[in-house]
């Protein structure tokens, strides 16, 4: 059985590994190597993911009964942006992304939000726009000194009449 759970600055080890291994595990054939190594190698080089951690709310997908083992994670920073979504490989295609956006976004609604934004790789756009995501527009970005493509994106959220209690 698998559980969400809230991130914690603690995890931050555990987020840096996964975002690599999602990264050099699901890249292939949608990115060029030096774009792999570049993004991959970007995740625990500066403080900037550990202070996202601490600064955002995230959610852990773990495996198991034990919620030690992070699989996939999502981080909301600020609440109306999806700053991180990662999967490892191993656990890619089971549902957890799906999850952690569905819970994601429902913490959104929770503090008023009507709409999200990202900023999606060629690895995530295609699960945002099945769960409801627009492109808003194409940009072209320099990112750990190499170039890429991404797509700004955006998803509005129904807010039911009693998400602000």
């Amino acid at each position: 059985m698998d559980i969400l759970r809230r991130l914690k600055p603690s995890d931050f080890l555990q987020v840096v590994a996964v975002y690599r291994d999602a990264v050099m595990s699901q890249a292939q054939g949608l990115y060029s190597q030096v774009q792999i190594e570049a993004w991959a190698e970007n995740a625990g080089r500066d403080d900037g993911l550990r202070n996202a951690l601490q600064r955002g709310y995230g959610l852990a997908s773990c495996a198991g009964r034990d919620s030690s083992t992070i699989e996939a994670f999502a981080l909301l920073d600020p609440i109306d942006r999806l700053s991180l979504l990662y999967c490892r490989g191993r656990a890619s295609r089971q549902g957890r992304a799906t999850a952690l956006l569905h819970a994601i976004e429902d913490r959104a609604r929770q503090h008023g939000c009507a709409c999200l934004r990202t900023e999606a790789s060629q690895l995530s756009r295609p699960l945002l726009e099945r769960e409801g995501w627009r492109v808003d527009a194409e940009e072209e970005v320099i990112f750990a000194g190499v170039r890429f493509l991404r797509w700004r994106m955006i998803k509005e959220l129904i807010l039911s009449p009693n998400c602000l209690t």
